[in-house]
C-alpha cells in the first residue's frame, strides 16, 4: 500500500501543531519535578523562543520554517519529559517512556 505524500504545509496544519505544542507547554509549566526548576526554566524558555520564531515565520508566509520551529519546540518539551524534568502523563501530548 502506497503512502500519501504531503508536499505542502497548510495553515490548518500549522494551527494544529501550534495548538498541540502550546497545550503541552502550559501543561509542563504546572508539572515541574521537585529540584528540577532550573532545568525546567531553561527548557520552557527554549520552547517559548521556538514558538515565537514559528509565529514570526508564519507571519512571513514561511510555513516550512514555522513548522520546523514548532517541531524543535516540541522536541525540547519531549526531551524534558524523558529526562524527568516534568511529571506528565498525557501520551497524546508527550513522548512518555
Amino acid at each position: 500500500m502506497e503512502r500519501a505524500t504531503i508536499k505542502t504545509i497548510s495553515k490548518q496544519k500549522l494551527k494544529q501543531y501550534f495548538n498541540l505544542t502550546s497545550k503541552a507547554l502550559e501543561e509542563i509549566k504546572k508539572k515541574i519535578s521537585k529540584d528540577r526548576e532550573k532545568d525546567a526554566k531553561e527548557i520552557i524558555e527554549m520552547v517559548s523562543n521556538y514558538l515565537s520564531d514559528a509565529k514570526y515565520f508564519e507571519s512571513k508566509g514561511d510555513y516550512i520554517s514555522a513548522f520546523a520551529a514548532i517541531n524543535y519546540a516540541h522536541g525540547w518539551i519531549d526531551c524534558g519529559v524523558r529526562l524527568g524534568v516534568f511529571k506528565v502523563k498525557d501520551r497524546n501530548l508527550f513522548t512518555i517512556p
